[in-house]
Formats: structure tokens, C-alpha cells, sequence
């Protein structure tokens, strides 16, 4: 298993995260898996014994149990160099704090996540959306605080937005508080936005970047086609979304033909082609079945050709948002025009 850094910090994170949206299976996620405490006593085992080092939770998925099996499977000790990372935002409940980036539910939610999952300390805690309500002076503070009581280590956030991301460091930057090390982003073949901005600001930023979804919900695996709905889209779990089903199916094409080519399978292509990608530090894999895992592990050892690179690149381009100028003096000047998706004659 290769460890990259993350972000300017010190931190040294698996290129795999081990996922946990699956456990539980409360609520809305019982669309996305029904993980139960034995399973993922396996899973967690499974993915420790092959070097993987980080663990994603979040205190939304099935309200809290993945949390509570993620603790009582770890038996309240780490196993090892093990990492957890967890997240707060969402509505949780039905009172007018339950929700949002207040310092009340921040530090309420962390205090309950540290419960739930058995540990003194959170390693690195996500804000797992942004709170246009919250001014972000008082977010911020709040995490400053879990900072220095020592129930978080790193601070990242998820789905932000590039300025909103912007915004951020530069309030931690002009306060002398602690500063994201990390994004926690949507970024696969069949979506890649996050190159107009967010993996920019990353590397000018000094910021990690760990992928959620990384198959689009499965649907990169290569198991699915066209004319096929797959078992999430039938119980109505739209995330995330698909905005060009005919490109996502040559995509696929694509990587069932490279997969062939090295006797593995279209989600190991999909996930190896990202772990070359700029800024990426790690990739947050899931599954309902150890199998699942197992494969998905397989793509860290998967080395592609340029050749091969080139051909997902090409199938995979998506339309043009911004002029030729804000790719040439920003994420082009970064990464090189090879690397980028946008050349002059794309125009």
C-alpha cells in the first residue's frame, strides 16, 4: 500500500480510505447497503491487513450507527497506525440546532461522534457542507476549539465550492486558526468539474484531496450498461447524479476494454486512472460485500500505460465551462497542458 501526505500537513494517509456510508443501513442509506456489526468487523479487518490506514464515517450516515459499529468493531482501540475521519453538518434531528456549522452543533455533534465511535480523538473532522447562514469567523473558532481540547487532529472540508473553500483559508489564515489540510470532493471519469477549480486550489493551496464516490455509486465498476438500472437508482438514491447517460456508457466501454487488456476489472481502471490524477491523496472505497473490497483494494497495485491514460482522457472530456484564458492562467499553468482537460484546439 503506497502512503502519500496529506496536504502541508504531516499527516501520511493510504492511497485507499475504507468507507462506511454502507454500515447500519438506517433510514435513507438502507438504499446504499446494510452493513452489520460482524460484516464489518471483516471489512474493517479486511482493509487494515493490506496496509489501509484511514477510515471515513460521518455522524448522518444511518444517523449515527455507522459510527457506533465503526466503535464497537475497533473495541475502542485503534488497531495499529488506524486513522478516523468523520464529518458534521447535516440535519440530524427535528429540533433548530440540529443542523448547520454553528459552534453549538459543531462541538455538540463532535462531542457525540467521539462517543459513538469510542475514541478520545477525532483525526481529522469535515465540515461536510457549506452553511450559508453560519458566518464561517464562528465555524471556524469552533474547530479552533476542538483543536486545542484535542478532539480533532486536522480539519478538511467536503463539497465545497472552489470560492467558498477560498474563503475559508483566508479567514483561518487571517485569524491564526487552524487551516483545511484536506478537501473531501466528487471527482470520477464521468465527472470532472473539480478541474476547474477545486484540484487548482489544492495544489496552490497546499490542500489533500480524498475522492468520495469514486465509481459513481457503482457505476464505473463495470458491472452496469446501458438500458440497465442499477439497484440504487430503483430505491431512488439519485447520488450522484448523472447529467449525460450516453457519455458515462462509453466510458464504460472504455474501461471494461482496458480492464480486459489486464485481466482486471473496469472499477480497478477507474479508480487506478484517479490515483494518477493531481493532488489526489486518497481514494474513499466501499462495499456491500467483502468481494467488493477486495477488488477495489486490487486497483492500488494497477499501474496504467499512457496510452491507456490518454484514451480515458479523450472519452472522458467533458464539456467546456470557461474560456481559454482561465484554464491557461490557472489550473493550466499548475499541472501542465497534458494533464489538464482543456487544450486550445478544444475551443
Amino acid at each position: 500500500m503506497e502512503y502519500r501526505t496529506l496536504g502541508r500537513s504531516g499527516l501520511k494517509v493510504s492511497t485507499l480510505t475504507m468507507g462506511t456510508m454502507t454500515f447500519g443501513g438506517a433510514g435513507a442509506f438502507s438504499a446504499v447497503g446494510k452493513t452489520d456489526l460482524d460484516e464489518a468487523r471483516r471489512m474493517i479487518d479486511l482493509c487494515i491487513d493490506v496496509g489501509i490506514n484511514l477510515i471515513d464515517t460521518a455522524n448522518v450516515y444511518s444517523n449515527g450507527l455507522s459510527e457506533e459499529i465503526i466503535g464497537e468493531a475497533l473495541g475502542g482501540k485503534r488497531k495499529g497506525d488506524v486513522l478516523i475521519a468523520s464529518k458534521a453538518r447535516m440535519r440530524i434531528g427535528d429540533g433548530p440546532n440540529d443542523e448547520g456549522l454553528s459552534r453549538y452543533h459543531l462541538i455538540r455533534e463532535c462531542e457525540k461522534s467521539l462517543k459513538r465511535l469510542r475514541t478520545d480523538v477525532i483525526d481529522i473532522y469535515f465540515l461536510h457542507e457549506w452553511d450559508g447562514t453560519t458566518p464561517l469567523e464562528e465555524t471556524i473558532a469552533a474547530l479552533d476549539t476542538l483543536v486545542s481540547q484535542g478532539k480533532i487532529r486536522y480539519v478538511g472540508c467536503s463539497n465545497y465550492s472552489g470560492w467558498q473553500v477560498m474563503k475559508a483559508l483566508g479567514i483561518s489564515d487571517r485569524q491564526h486558526q487552524p487551516r483545511f489540510v484536506t478537501q473531501q470532493i466528487h471527482y470520477t471519469l464521468e465527472a470532472r468539474e473539480a478541474e476547474y477549480e477545486l484540484l487548482p486550489i489544492s495544489v496552490d493551496q497546499g490542500l489533500g484531496v480524498l475522492v468520495w464516490s469514486p465509481l459513481a455509486g457503482g457505476l464505473l465498476s463495470g458491472k452496469h450498461h446501458r438500458d440497465q438500472a442499477t439497484a440504487r437508482q430503483i430505491s431512488g438514491w439519485t447520488e450522484p447524479p448523472i447529467r449525460d447517460e450516453d457519455r458515462l456508457w462509453r466510458i464504460v466501454d472504455v474501461l471494461a476494454h482496458i480492464g480486459e487488456n489486464h485481466g482486471v476489472s473496469a472499477a480497478q481502471v477507474a479508480l487506478a486512472w484517479l490515483l494518477g490524477r493531481p493532488a489526489v491523496s486518497s481514494l474513499v472505497i466501499g462495499g456491500r460485500t467483502e468481494a467488493q473490497f477486495k477488488d477495489n483494494i486490487a486497483a492500488a497495485s494497477l499501474v496504467l500505460t499512457s496510452d491507456e491514460r490518454a484514451r480515458l482522457d479523450a472519452v472522458s472530456r467533458p464539456p467546456v465551462l470557461y474560456p481559454y484564458w482561465h484554464q491557461q492562467f490557472t489550473a493550466k499553468d499548475r499541472f501542465g497542458p497534458a494533464d489538464l482537460v482543456l487544450d486550445r484546439e478544444d475551443i
